[in-house]
């Protein structure tokens, strides 16, 4: 898609605003003869509707999202594990339009992200987000192991610029180990394991991350040396509110904060100090909480020594700051703590492209807007550099200062 065909309507115009990018050694600019390494850490592919439809084994079929109408003519969106909504006409216009519209194909993807000035994205589902909604491991395994495929299929021959992560269903270990060494032989950069690995509301007695039956697959992990992914909305019901400001709350209370949980789960509980090599980022979830849970783990861990356990080398948030990485789009709070609270190394920049949440195609405005303050080498690290050496971008040296 050209820049020239995409209106910027008026409910967008204060996407335009920057302070420029004057004394910026380098800057995101796309026509910027000197423009920095991009990577995205966070888009999401736009999978055919029929994907799980066609391809999941006959016996899972019947329970694939689908459409309803009911006796008035309202039409639902029924998928296992979500409470039903109801469908809502919406009408786009402009770029919210085009943005509805694209990231279909990997050459299309290639052309949106250089108006961008992304050189590299990290690819998640869309519609397959939803594929960890459900109780049943054979069903949840049956959908990522469909995803997998057909994000190999189209993707794969990108992957040194568009790289999709592998859907992993942890409700079964030893599944969830299959496919891993699966996805790991086929090339992929990285896994995307759901924040829960049991969906639905809190249980006690289901599974977590922290708990030593995941062990083998933590030493598996080691072995492919490849990064974990925790996205938002998995693990349980993103959309639990409803009525007045359901929009709001739905997405700040049961989306972003839940990602909060797996970190937590690896920090706190020994995993991290015994399996040295892992590396984990939390998606799409944002960067301004971090400094505030990093400093309540600690005080946690220090004020409840009594009942703590393990008792760790150090402290929860040397774990983060030493294996772990967040991303974000615009997040002004996150970044102003991120250098004080020593986290440049930790965040990730993301377009989320094409949702309507990202920053595309008006992505070095955004950066102008929220980065000024930051010294050069933390923009470059923050924007690209982390995520190359995340998820293993090859960096022209150019462009590596």
């Amino acid at each position: 898609m050209d820049a020239l065909e995409i209106e910027v309507n008026e409910p967008n115009l204060w996407r335009l605003e920057t302070p420029g990018a004057e004394g910026w050694p380098r800057t995101a600019r796309p026509t910027d003869p000197n423009k920095m390494f991009l990577v995205s850490a966070d888009g999401h592919v736009n999978e055919p509707t029929n994907l799980f439809a066609e391809r999941l084994p006959e016996k899972f079929r019947a329970r694939v999202p689908r459409v309803e109408i009911d006796e008035k003519g309202g039409k639902w969106h029924i998928s296992e594990g979500f409470r039903p909504t109801k469908l809502r006409e919406s009408s786009f216009e402009g770029e919210d339009k085009a943005r509805s519209k694209a990231g279909k194909e990997p050459e299309e993807r290639i052309r949106d992200l250089a108006l961008d000035g992304v050189d590299a994205e990290i690819l998640f589902p869309n519609k397959g987000l939803m594929m960890w909604a459900t109780r049943d491991a054979e069903f949840a395994t049956a959908m990522c192991r469909v995803w997998n495929d057909w994000a190999w299929e189209v993707f794969g021959p990108y992957n040194d610029r568009l790289a999709p992560m592998a859907g992993i269903a942890t409700a079964n270990i030893d599944t969830a180990m299959e496919e891993i060494a699966r996805c790991a032989k086929l090339g992929f950069k990285g896994l995307c394991l759901p924040c829960k690995p049991i969906f639905g509301a809190h249980d006690h007695d289901d599974l977590n991350y922290n708990l030593p039956e995941f062990e083998p697959m933590w030493d598996l992990i080691e072995e492919i040396d490849l990064p974990i992914t925790f996205h938002v909305s998995t693990g349980r019901d993103p959309r639990a509110s409803k009525g007045h400001g359901g929009a709001v709350i739905n997405y700040v209370s049961h989306s972003l904060a839940p990602t909060i949980e797996p970190m937590a789960n690896l920090c706190s509980s020994g995993v991290l100090e015994r399996h040295p090599k892992i590396r984990f980022a939390t998606i799409e979830a944002g960067i301004g909480w971090v400094a505030w849970a990093l400093e309540a783990m600690d005080e946690a861990y220090r004020k409840h020594h009594m009942w703590a356990r393990p008792k760790l080398q150090g402290l929860p948030s040397d774990y983060y700051r030493a294996h772990g990485f967040s991303s974000f789009q615009e997040d002004p709070a996150g970044l102003a703590l991120a250098e004080p609270f020593n986290l440049v190394d930790n965040f990730l920049w993301a377009n989320d492209y094409p949702h309507h949440e990202g920053t595309w195609p008006h992505s070095p405005e955004a950066i102008e807007r929220t980065m000024g303050h930051l010294k050069h080498e933390s923009r470059m690290k923050i924007l690209g550099l982390n995520s190359a050496r995340l998820f293993k971008f090859d960096v022209p040296p150019s462009k590596l200062s």
